[in-house]
């Protein structure tokens, strides 16, 4: 369609690069998430479950208790129910409700669009994506964590750094429309160096 610019002449509008790959709609299933959030956080943080035991015992040092054994495991025990219900969260989340959408994926040289019809969509630029893992049946695009504003300082800018939860993007083998595209894909993410 040709839209009027200011001169009186027309220009042509832009849509979807010519040389983008274009994939089926795909909707990321909240217990998928939740499961692949979960494993990777606890792959990372699983020591971090050690500070609350380690606390919860330091008084056996001066009274020996058993009381002391069953404190501490009950601090961890919350410790991992609290960093459970952050991840668990996140699919709760009004900021987070668009990558639970069903969408089409498109991608090119210069971004990532997420499509959810013809006219809404949003866009990943390849610098946001920290790094992509291949799984058995999918790629999956780990956002990279975002800045933090420069007002949050201290111990709130320590725990929003440490307690994030992962973002990410799953694109399944099954919603590319030929084995072609995939190998497309696979060879613009090595071209990247986001695929290793």
């Amino acid at each position: 369609m040709q839209l009027p610019n200011q001169r009186g002449s027309y220009r042509q509008q832009q849509g979807p690069s010519p040389m983008a790959i274009r994939t089926k709609k795909h909707q990321l299933d909240t217990n998928t998430y939740t499961r692949i959030a979960m494993g990777r956080v606890w792959r990372r943080e699983w020591w971090y479950a050690l500070i609350p035991f380690a606390v919860g015992l330091l008084p056996a040092i001066i009274w020996h208790s058993w009381w002391w054994l069953a404190l501490s495991v009950g601090l961890t025990l919350l410790y991992v129910l609290f960093r459970s219900a952050q991840v668990t969260g996140m699919t709760q989340v009004e900021q987070s409700k668009p990558l639970f959408e069903k969408m089409a994926y498109e991608f090119d040289n210069k971004q990532i669009v997420l499509r959810r019809n013809e006219k809404e969509g949003m866009r990943i630029t390849w610098d946001m994506i920290g790094e992509v893992k291949r799984e058995p049946a999918s790629y999956l695009l780990l956002l990279k964590t975002p800045e933090l504003p420069e007002e949050i300082k201290g111990f709130k800018r320590w725990m929003a750094r440490t307690f994030d939860a992962p973002i990410f993007v799953e694109v399944p083998d099954r919603i590319f429309n030929s084995g072609n595209d995939q190998k497309l894909f696979e060879a613009m993410l090595r071209r990247k160096s986001l695929l290793v």
